[in-house]
């Protein structure tokens, strides 16, 4: 049986002026959230989505293909934009 985690981290990973995105790591039981999760912004439409589980596993590998071919910010913004269709909740800025 696993024990929950109080101590999350969340690690702005990238932001331009049209997107930011977050990961999150250190939450939940034990071994529910072996890759975190990450939040993907839309500054532009003020939409986010939130990946974790298997999600969040395709997505870290997704970036990991796409940083090993040293892309642009305009490559980046590009790959992100394939997410935005996923976007449902509206971005709420505090």
């Amino acid at each position: 049986m696993g024990h929950t985690n109080v101590g999350w981290l969340m690690n702005m990973i990238y932001n331009s002026p049209h997107f930011c995105v977050v990961e999150f790591s250190g939450f939940g039981d034990d071994g529910q959230h072996p890759a975190g999760g990450f939040e993907i912004m839309d500054k532009t439409l003020r939409r986010e989505i939130f990946l974790g589980g298997q999600e969040a596993e395709r997505f870290r590998a997704s970036v990991q293909e796409l940083i090993a071919n040293e892309p642009s910010p305009e490559d980046i913004d590009e790959f992100l934009t394939g997410y935005v269709g996923l976007m449902t909740q509206p971005l709420v800025l505090h």
